[in-house]
């Protein structure tokens, strides 16, 4: 094939994955009362398809919640989504989740994202950071939401859980690492 048409298809992927709605962008932004009733409806989802979820979250110095991540791509992909930071059941923050990758991948997704910050260091340094990476200071478990293990099992394996559940679509492969989080400017979350 000419080197031309493969930089010509190459150019018009990136054109496309890059007019899908993941960059952080006004267009975009959804509410703080959008976000927090998006929240809602997902911890109740994970309370639901979860087993022992009420233990995880009531063992968790912090739950993130971000439901409704979009994910798509074909060869190029991102994913991005908006949810908020929650202590004691109370949201302190509101933070934008985003994601690209490059390879073999081809189709659309959509599901719902719980991360449990299970050490208070872990929790700290999130919210010490205005954009944050998972995986790079601390380690990352992604939970299959059918394990049922443990919330001493999964202290064990890292100090961050993260749930992927509620899916629709079609796309493989999920890797929490590597996922940027940014703290958005917020009216009602409380200081640290």
């Amino acid at each position: 094939m000419n080197l031309h048409i493969i930089a010509g298809l190459r150019a018009a992927l990136v054109l496309l994955v890059l007019s899908l709605p993941f960059a952080p962008s006004g267009a975009y932004a959804k509410s703080e009362q959008e976000i927090d009733a998006g929240v809602d409806a997902a911890l109740a989802m994970f309370k639901k398809d979860v087993k022992g979820a009420e233990d995880y979250l009531k063992g968790a110095k912090g739950v993130l919640v971000m439901p409704n991540v979009t994910k798509a791509g074909f060869v190029i992909g991102g994913q991005s989504g908006q949810g908020a930071l929650r202590i004691d059941g109370k949201t302190v923050g509101y933070y934008q989740m985003g994601a690209g990758s490059i390879g073999f991948q081809a189709g659309y997704q959509e599901a719902n994202f719980v991360y449990l910050f299970l050490t208070q260091e872990a929790l700290d340094n999130f919210r010490a950071s205005n954009k944050w990476t998972a995986g790079m200071d601390f380690g990352i478990t992604v939970v299959d939401v059918g394990t049922g293990a443990s919330l001493d099992t999964l202290k064990a394996k890292s100090s961050i859980v993260a749930f992927a559940f509620g899916k629709r679509g079609l796309m493989g492969g999920w890797s929490a690492k590597g996922t940027k989080f940014t703290k958005l400017p917020s009216s009602k979350a409380t200081a640290q």
